[in-house]
């Protein structure tokens, strides 16, 4: 091949090439074009988007805070309003009490202006009363040839007279009305007399007293914290006052049986001298064997003593029981013994069975050994434990009758009554004598016929009231109230006796005539 036929040939490939570069490099270029449109276009969407959320987030935004400044705006409203509502009504309360205490002050005027006029007027009659009497005096002294001094007795005697009746209905109507306005507050006094006297009564028949040999044994007997005592306390169920008196110890129990328990037991660990709570739950229940025991054997004892026969263990420990019951200062067992006694051989008199008289004297206040453990009287507890326990009907009779309570159904329960009234009343046996009973009985019917116009006079209700019958002819029912507060008054300054005593005036009017 030729020269000139290479160059065309190599010019023609160059060409060529030159010619499929260009269409290669157009057809990339048209490529990136496309894809920096796709991108572009990608990116405004995506600018959309973003800018639409914004705004809505915005909007969400604004929407909320809205909403929390309104709720916001809404509480403080009603925080006004009720500042608002609370000053208004503190301003009602202010002018509330200004009216009243301008009433309360118009009030205390016109009282004030009354007592005034009352004075004015208390003046005035005074001075017309001072005048009258100046005319009296003179006139007496001018008719009776009187002197002063006798002139102003017999004037003074004669406005006495007429001035008494006048005065005793006024102290009658004060007294009832002050009687009327007191009510409740003599309502209260009276509650709270009868407590202070229930607990007094209370203390001094519930207590025991135990000595100490030093006061350095009391700190022993409480213990660290008080551990020891509180084990006492607990194991014997009683109270003990350490504090109240040097070198003593007070037991308090309402339950006669546990309080000597108590008392024995805290006898036997201060001789003893080991106190801690392991030695002291083993002294008291060894204690309390130990009286269990003697409650048992007393209760034997005593029926055996009586010869009254078999009797339920049950019934017989409740007898034991009665040795450590008082009532009035009077042992329940002695008494009960007595009474038992006293009825047997009033029942040997009259030739009834005199055992079936002791067994029902015996037993007529068994419920007193257990009225400290169970609501009721000691009359419905006895007669209840004794029908529990198969006990003679004439025997449950005599219990529910003793105090009148159930009307007697046998001469036996008959006796049982006298037996304890004869037991209860002796001199000697209670707390008051009966001579001195007595006396106190005649001395309130001296003094009430001591008065002039008393016709007869009777002291009733065991000396707690005394009732005079007066005169209708010299004393009118005026005077009567007078001569009811002199009784009493005389009373009050002449005796010494329990309690209160009534003094009622009966003054009776009869009117009669004869039809023919």
């Amino acid at each position: 091949m030729d020269m000139p036929t290479i160059l065309v040939s190599v010019t023609a490939g160059l060409a060529l090439g030159v010619v499929v570069m260009a269409m290669i490099s157009k057809a990339g270029l048209n490529r990136d074009q496309i894809k920096a449109a796709k991108i572009l276009e990608d990116a405004t969407i995506k600018a959309e988007n973003t800018v639409k959320q914004a705004i809505l987030d915005g909007r969400t935004q604004t929407h909320e805070l809205k909403i929390a400044a309104e709720k916001e705006i809404k509480e403080r409203k009603a925080e006004v309003a009720d500042m608002e509502n609370k000053l208004l009504r503190r301003e009602n309360n202010l002018n509330m009490r200004d009216e009243t205490l301008t009433q309360k002050e118009q009030q205390l005027d016109l009282k004030n202006n009354q007592l005034t006029k009352k004075m004015s007027e208390l003046d005035e009659m005074e001075k017309k009363l001072q005048a009258k009497i100046d005319v009296q005096v003179v006139e007496l002294e001018r008719v009776a040839a009187m002197s002063t001094n006798e002139a102003r007795k017999e004037l003074f005697d004669i406005v006495e007279k007429r001035m008494e009746k006048e005065v005793v209905a006024y102290i009658k109507e004060k007294e009832e009305e002050a009687k009327s306005v007191a009510d409740e507050k003599a309502r209260n006094i009276i509650a709270l007399s009868i407590q202070r006297i229930a607990q007094d009564e209370s203390i001094d028949r519930t207590v025991s007293v135990v000595a100490l040999p030093s006061e350095e044994m009391k700190g022993r007997i409480i213990g660290r914290e008080g551990r020891n005592i509180k084990s006492i306390e607990q194991a014997t169920g009683v109270d003990l006052i350490i504090d109240d008196t040097p070198e003593t110890i007070t037991v308090s129990c309402f339950d006669p049986v546990r309080r000597e328990i108590a008392r024995i037991a805290l006898e036997t660990l201060i001789r003893d001298g080991r106190i801690q709570p392991g030695r002291i739950e083993e002294v008291v229940n060894k204690v309390r064997n130990e009286i269990e025991n003697n409650i048992q054997k007393v209760g034997e004892d005593t029926i055996f003593k009586l010869g009254i026969g078999k009797m339920s263990r049950e019934i017989v420990h409740l007898v034991g029981r009665l040795k450590y019951r008082y009532s009035y200062g009077q042992n329940a067992l002695q008494h009960s013994m007595e009474v038992a006694r006293i009825a047997g051989m009033m029942a040997a008199e009259l030739g009834l069975n005199q055992n079936l008289a002791k067994r029902a004297g015996l037993l007529h206040d068994i419920g007193k050994a257990l009225d400290t453990e169970a609501e009721g009287s000691h009359v419905e507890l006895g007669y209840k434990f004794c029908k529990k326990h198969g006990e003679n009907e004439i025997v449950l009779n005599a219990i529910q009758s003793h105090h009148g309570e159930v009307a007697p159904t046998s001469i036996i329960a008959i006796l049982v009554q006298a037996a304890d009234t004869l037991s209860a009343a002796r001199p000697g046996a209670r707390y008051e004598a009966l001579q001195n009973y007595i006396n106190r009985l005649e001395e309130l019917e001296k003094i009430s016929k001591s008065f002039e116009g008393v016709d007869s006079c009777y002291a009733i209700q065991a000396g707690r009231e005394v009732r005079v019958i007066v005169q209708p002819d010299k004393v009118d029912d005026i005077a009567s109230a007078k001569l009811a507060r002199d009784i009493r008054d005389k009373i009050e300054s002449d005796l010494t006796y329990p309690g209160q005593i009534k003094v009622t005036v009966i003054r009776e009017v009869r009117a009669s005539e004869l039809a023919k």
